[in-house]
């Protein structure tokens, strides 16, 4: 008897694996794999998240209208052109699912986030992969790939995972340079990290033109991983197209109150701003006077260091869990030789250093 078989697109995706919390025994150790705040959350979206626990047999607001009242006021946007979804992962695949399908293409860079090929591969389109400029975006190269069949272009501003950034010429440059019928998608799950002067312009894109998508989260910066929060921003018809085939409920009434709740906290993210700025600059300091090891510039809360010495990206990894430090080793991306360390607290970051210093000088 034939068993039901898959499309063939779909045995084409490597499914997408989280950053490790445990070591291979199953010791716990202190998790730098994910990008997750340092700081914690903030307590007024604690207290917010408390407040739903009379609630638990109620369906949450499906349009999540005290949300995006909220977002509207903070980012001084249009509450009716933003869409919710479960992270910003939900958004990227609503993406395409929307705009495109068999026979298109969708453009990301080589090393992006994970999930632009999964979205892309999950709706029978083809992924058409550029190359970078020293870890970074690079806009020549992305225009010169588009063809007839491109639908999508993926761009992470800063990037995951190399926290490398692209000017706001350079996306405006980007932007003039794709036809009207491509959606330049902004994944800006890190924005919030930037100085006000390294915004990228993506947000006043996607008010005043009809193909820009930007997308968001509350992952990071706002302390609220596990509750699964993000968002996007852009024209009405296209808002209008990913709403057709969202999930209807996201995330929970707790979920949404603490978002609200968190947006409002302008010194829990001010303080997680310097925290990461202080930090970040230390280690790629501490990082660059090992030889053999690289800390590629970062304007997110994480590093990617690259081992081109004697002590490689695998030990180094190797090194770190056995030291009680998880970190993100991405072989299956094309770095084989790189880790994306998340900026940790001031102890963690003293204490990775101390054993990459050690590892590659035992290696050397």
């Amino acid at each position: 008897m034939t068993a039901p078989a898959p499309k063939p697109w779909i045995l084409g995706i490597a499914p997408y694996v989280p950053g490790r919390a445990t070591a291979d025994d199953g010791r716990r150790v202190v998790k730098l794999s994910s990008n997750e705040n340092p700081l914690g959350t903030p307590e007024a979206a604690r207290e917010a998240y408390r407040s739903a626990a009379t609630e638990l047999e109620r369906y949450p607001d499906a349009a999540a209208v005290a949300l995006r009242g909220a977002l509207a006021d903070h980012y001084g946007i249009e509450a009716e052109r933003i869409i919710y979804g479960t992270g910003s992962d939900e958004v990227l695949h609503l993406a395409a699912g929307a705009f495109a399908g068999q026979g298109d293409e969708i453009i990301h860079v080589r090393y992006g986030f994970a999930v632009y090929e999964i979205a892309t591969r999950r709706v029978g389109a083809t992924p058409v992969v550029v190359a970078d400029r020293d870890y970074a975006s690079d806009v020549d190269a992305i225009l010169a790939a588009v063809t007839d069949r491109t639908r999508i272009v993926f761009v992470a501003n800063p990037n995951n995972p190399t926290g490398t950034y692209t000017a706001k010429a350079e996306i405006a440059r980007l932007h003039a340079g794709l036809r009207p019928d491509i959606l330049l998608v902004l994944d800006q799950a890190y924005t919030e990290y930037l100085d006000p002067e390294d915004d990228d312009g993506g947000l006043e894109l996607a008010r005043t033109t009809q193909n820009v998508l930007v997308t968001r989260t509350f992952s990071k910066i706002f302390g609220l991983a596990s509750e699964r929060i993000g968002w996007g921003y852009a024209a009405p018809a296209i808002i209008d197209a990913m709403h057709r085939i969202r999930a209807p409920f996201a995330f929970g009434i707790g979920a949404q109150r603490a978002a609200v709740a968190a947006l409002a906290d302008h010194d829990f993210v001010a303080r997680s701003r310097e925290h990461n700025r202080t930090w970040r600059a230390w280690f790629a300091q501490q990082v660059d006077a090992i030889p053999g090891l690289r800390a590629v510039p970062s304007k997110a809360n994480f590093v990617l260091v690259t081992f081109s010495g004697a002590l490689t990206g695998e030990a180094a990894y190797q090194a770190l869990m056995a030291a009680g430090y998880a970190t993100r080793w991405l072989p299956g991306q094309g770095l084989p030789n790189a880790l994306r360390i998340t900026i940790g607290a001031e102890d963690e970051m003293r204490a990775v250093v101390a054993v990459l210093r050690d590892a590659a000088g035992a290696a050397g």
